[in-house]
């Protein structure tokens, strides 16, 4: 079954002392775009998770966010040592002692209370260990992703399907009308030219009458048109029904849908027939905005 492009799904994966979360949010786009944020300490993992990502979504802009979270306190902190700054105070604190005559030397300790000659940093984390955690929570995400979206292209499956029912309901009727607008057109016509004659001593021409009733005939003939929208309208069913991404096909084939029924409309003479025609012209839009959330 078809699958809509709107979805959410979150999974994780673990590297040790730490977990990787990673969150998708996907929405309407044209082509698959994919939208990556990732801390910065990952940026070289953003390349294959793009890569994997496209390779399950077809279409769809896919928001993509990466997070590390640290079980209890353990982040793996390592004291780092500012050596230039702490050479700096050394050397201030040399001075001081010179200018004011004090006695001793500067202790380690002394250095290293000042500000900011020790800190804490975040080890450089494992980039092999925190791929596999990635591949891990992204698989996990995709899952859920591609579940939200398939349930949601379930329920636009019967919407779209049922649509179509309509349409070729609508079809029905036009056919069935189709050739009652030829006999009303030649009521009307003969009407025409007898009142034209009335009086006259010349005759009504069958051949002539049965001529132009010809034409009319086939200047408003939606046979061809009707078969066109029917092969269209199996079309669309398959594809909806499928299980592969539809969505381009679907819009190619929406738009020669509303070309058919357009040609029927301006072709057709019928009161009946061009109130089925806006009631089609209507539905196969609803159609058309459905589609536009397809895969």
């Amino acid at each position: 079954m078809i699958r809509s492009m709107t979805g959410f799904g979150a999974g994780r994966g673990h590297a040790g002392s730490e977990t990787v979360l990673v969150e998708l949010r996907s929405v309407n786009n044209k082509f698959c775009e994919v939208k990556p944020r990732l801390p910065r300490e990952l940026s070289s993992l953003e390349a294959e998770l793009v890569r994997t990502i496209k390779a399950r979504v077809a279409r769809g802009s896919v928001d993509v966010t990466v997070r590390r979270e640290f079980v209890g306190a353990a982040r793996g902190l390592l004291p780092r040592v500012d050596l230039a700054l702490a050479s700096a105070y050394a050397k201030a604190l040399r001075e001081l002692k010179a200018e004011l005559g004090l006695a001793g030397e500067p202790s380690v300790h002394d250095v290293a209370v000042m500000e900011g000659v020790l800190s804490l940093a975040e080890a450089p984390p494992d980039l092999v260990s925190m791929g596999k955690a990635l591949q891990a929570g992204l698989s996990e995400a995709l899952g859920a992703l591609e579940e939200m979206r398939r349930r949601e292209g379930e329920a636009l499956a019967r919407d779209v399907l049922s649509r179509l029912d309509f349409i070729e309901r609508g079809a029905a009727v036009i056919a069935q009308l189709a050739p009652a607008s030829i006999e009303l057109y030649r009521d009307r016509l003969t009407a025409r030219i007898a009142e034209l004659l009335r009086g006259a001593s010349q005759p009504t021409d069958p051949q002539r009458l049965a001529q132009e009733v010809a034409f009319f005939a086939d200047r408003t003939d939606v046979a061809e048109e009707l078969t066109r929208l029917a092969s269209h309208l199996v079309q669309l069913r398959r594809l909806v029904s499928g299980d592969v991404p539809a969505g381009r096909k679907l819009e190619f084939l929406v738009q020669e849908v509303n070309r058919e029924i357009n040609t029927v409309g301006s072709k057709a003479q019928h009161a009946g027939i061009a109130a089925q025609v806006v009631d089609l012209k209507a539905e196969l839009e609803r159609v058309r905005e459905q589609i536009q959330n397809i895969e």
